[in-house]
């Protein structure tokens, strides 16, 4: 294509973009690091989550891709309730146990957890966390779009942020 051509639809874009070169840029992207719980009838579970953003604040809303062959997607398939905890620095270990193949109760372990009006585990020191239901869900490649309704909101003490960034932790310290 030239610089004059114009894309209209989907198919009229080429499969250019390699999957090493779409997550080569993707790392150059730094993001909060979350740690996604759940608990209810499908069970208790959590993961860790950089891919998580606003949507709208009326009514307040949070976007979080999930995994289709991830450990714990049946467990919030089930469920339909979650709470988005954001990270501080401290929880940089936290966040390893989250994204990797611990066993649940060692995950949960390793930390202090509070209830969530929803139900769903909610760390207590968290900087933040919010607890959601599943309001709709879109699925995109491999990945299931859970948009989910913001319910309560938790603010932690810590100013101190922890971002995945070029392929590690980073903390961030507000001046």
């Amino acid at each position: 294509m030239n610089a004059m051509t114009t894309i209209t639809a989907e198919s009229d874009i080429a499969e250019e973009i390699s999957q090493l070169d779409f997550r080569n840029a993707m790392a150059k992207m730094g993001a909060a690091v979350n740690i996604i719980t759940t608990d209810g009838p499908g069970g208790k579970a959590g993961f860790a989550a950089s891919a998580v953003c606003s949507v709208t604040d009326t009514p307040p809303t949070l976007l979080i891709c999930l995994n289709r062959s991830s450990s714990v997607f049946e467990t919030f398939e089930k469920n339909k309730t979650l709470c988005v905890n954001t990270l501080s620095g401290a929880h940089e270990k936290l966040s390893g146990l989250f994204g990797g193949k611990t066993p649940v109760d060692e995950r949960f372990a390793a930390a202090d957890w509070d209830r969530g009006l929803t139900g769903a585990p909610r760390l207590a020191d968290s900087v933040v966390s919010f607890d959601c239901i599943v309001s709709d869900s879109v699925d995109v490649g491999t990945h299931k779009v859970l948009f989910c309704r913001v319910v309560a909101i938790h603010e932690g003490g810590s100013s101190e942020a922890l971002i995945y960034y070029q392929r590690g932790y980073h903390r961030i310290i507000p001046e």
